[in-house]
């Protein structure tokens, strides 16, 4: 414990001043918060320094961020996505535990998942951008204008959130497929009324795609030039999932040649993307900045969590949601 008495944890990103009124209010006795002044990397080098532990969120934690931090003992994931967030090789060098915050990611992503369908099946943003510069399109987009109700939606990776997305669908009578690299007990598919296809199956089936599964070696590109050419070109695709799992210059040119009716993006390649991305011209697309988690309501949810578990860990007990990343990657053990 430091000097003052009081276990020391930096948010690794930087946040606004109501967001860091959002994690103080979750510390529990015998923590303070180290917060960022700017979005600076030298500020989080010399910051990581002096904590106890690390609260990693959209700033990766490196493995200078990991050799200056002297005095780490944990490091917590405010989400599920530690693997192209957290250098897993330094942490195993140096035996640090990892822990992650499933709670309060599901509902948020959902959500947002059927909310980014629903959008870009109507092609909402480009109607509300047009409304706005006074072009009125009543007849315009009939053509191109499509309802979920009746669709084939194919949902790849059925976690929590890929559960949460097939439950939130029930009530717009679709057909749902899943792929997945594990199988599912039939009463649980019957009660989400899901079927278990191959990923060809899939990708040619579904008038919509949606992504849940984490970026991972296997799954970097697992939608290229081969995925889209498969798809049918009334179908769209939705990633609310990681980027990379997309390769982006291969839906844009998917878009370009009309292999598939639109796509909608929370996560891309580089974030933010460049002005320049190639994908904003597409009137067919929907674009939100890797929010599909931040909501409020799942923040306060996760920073509980984080808070209460990092206070079982300091005081000597079990953590819950301890990730075995060193099996998991086939890292080489620290001391």
């Amino acid at each position: 414990m430091s000097k003052s008495n009081q276990w020391r944890v930096l948010y690794q990103s930087r946040g606004t001043d109501d967001l860091y009124a959002m994690v103080r209010a979750a510390l529990r006795p015998g923590f303070e918060l180290v917060t960022l002044d700017g979005d600076d990397d030298a500020e989080r080098l010399a910051k990581i320094a002096g904590v106890d532990a690390v609260i990693v969120a959209g700033a990766r934690l490196t493995r200078a961020h990991v050799a200056a931090g002297k005095r780490l003992r944990i490091v917590h994931h405010q989400g599920v996505g530690y693997h192209d967030t957290v250098d897993c090789a330094a942490l195993a060098e140096r035996g640090l535990p990892l822990a992650i915050t499933p709670g309060g990611t599901a509902i948020g992503v959902s959500e947002h998942a059927i909310m980014m369908m629903l959008a870009v099946l109507k092609r909402l943003p480009w109607l509300d951008a047009e409304l706005r510069q006074g072009r009125f399109h009543v007849n315009s987009v009939r053509h191109v204008s499509y309802e979920l109700h009746g669709k084939t939606i194919g949902i790849v990776g059925l976690g929590r959130i890929g559960k949460a997305v097939a439950e939130r669908l029930k009530p717009f009578h679709v057909k749902a497929i899943y792929h997945d690299i594990l199988g599912f007990p039939a009463a649980l598919e019957r009660d989400l009324n899901v079927t278990r296809v191959p990923f060809d199956r899939l990708v040619a089936e579904a008038d919509i795609v949606t992504i849940h599964v984490p970026r991972t070696q296997a799954t970097v590109d697992m939608f290229d030039a081969a995925a889209f050419a498969r798809m049918k070109r009334t179908a769209f695709l939705v990633n609310t999932a990681r980027g990379g799992i997309v390769n982006e210059p291969a839906l844009a040119a998917a878009l370009a040649e009309g292999r598939i009716a639109g796509a909608a993006l929370d996560v891309f390649d580089v974030e933010p993307p460049p002005k320049t991305d190639p994908l904003y011209k597409f009137p067919n697309t929907v674009f939100t900045p890797h929010v599909s988690a931040g909501t409020r309501d799942a923040f306060v949810t996760k920073m509980d969590f984080v808070f209460r578990n990092l206070e079982t860990f300091f005081q000597g007990g079990a953590p819950e949601h301890m990730v075995d990343y060193v099996a998991e990657l086939g890292l080489k053990p620290g001391p």
